[in-house]
């Protein structure tokens, strides 16, 4: 099975000053945001890539490019991302907040919408926008999409990235962990941290949530084969001796 790293993208200037950026174009990242997405990049950079998906907004691409920065070029660590295997796919765009969308969340706090957001999202439509099930259902959509092509183009120890948004990224999760839309707020995803997903023929494995630190080399397909086990996605009877240090 292959194996995807969601990233969200690194911190912006509306994320900083408390504004719902949504699709508005030119939100890009700051300061912090770069140092955030470089720091993702170097903790990638031991994993060769088989492919690098982002949503299209500027933020995303900006963390993608520092991924991609600091991956292998040597073509005998393929497969690796090459700019040919760089897609942007509209499927991974931000929530369609409407309305909403360029307003302080501490404005749109006091909204009646509000606490349904919070406590009963698959029932949302934001005013003039999309509904957060129709969100998670088209983000789930191109994440299995993406994550077949690299199986069935590099094989099942590939490892691809796909830069999204915290909403868009909570949403996969909630659906590979079996969680109803209606309990993803009780996820957390972080300005560039990455969650990792494994679609096995049993069931999802979603070993890592919310993750902004630490070694990632064991992803690393040839380490991954070292490290032995079932390769079929079935679940290790007892829990396992966990990752080999």
């Amino acid at each position: 099975m292959a194996t995807v790293i969601l990233v969200r993208h690194g911190r912006t200037t509306a994320n900083a000053s408390g504004l719902l950026a949504g699709r508005t174009p030119g939100v890009l990242l700051d300061e912090t945001g770069r140092a955030q997405a470089a720091a993702t990049g170097a903790r990638l950079a031991s994993v060769p890539l088989a492919r690098l998906v982002t949503s299209p907004l500027e933020r995303c691409v900006e963390t993608a490019a520092a991924i991609r920065a600091q991956q292998p070029t040597d073509p005998f660590d393929a497969p690796h991302v090459d700019p040919s295997l760089d897609v942007i796919d509209e499927d991974l765009t931000e929530c369609g907040y409407g309305a909403w969308q360029n307003r302080s969340l501490a404005d749109l706090a006091k909204e009646d919408l509000w606490a349904t957001v919070q406590t009963q999202p698959s029932a949302v439509t934001f005013p003039d926008g999309e509904s957060m099930a129709a969100m998670q259902s088209r983000a789930v959509a191109a994440v299995r999409r993406h994550d077949a092509d690299v199986e069935r183009e590099f094989g099942p120890g590939a490892v691809w990235v796909a830069v999204s948004h915290g909403d868009i990224i909570k949403a996969v999760l909630a659906y590979a962990l079996g969680m109803h839309l209606d309990l993803f707020q009780r996820l957390a995803v972080g300005p560039a941290s990455t969650s990792i997903i494994s679609y096995g023929k049993a069931r999802p494995s979603v070993p890592i949530i919310n993750s902004d630190a630490g070694d990632l080399s064991w992803l690393a397909p040839s380490h991954a084969a070292a490290a032995g086990g079932p390769q079929t996605g079935d679940a290790t009877v007892g829990g396992g001796a966990g990752r080999a240090s």
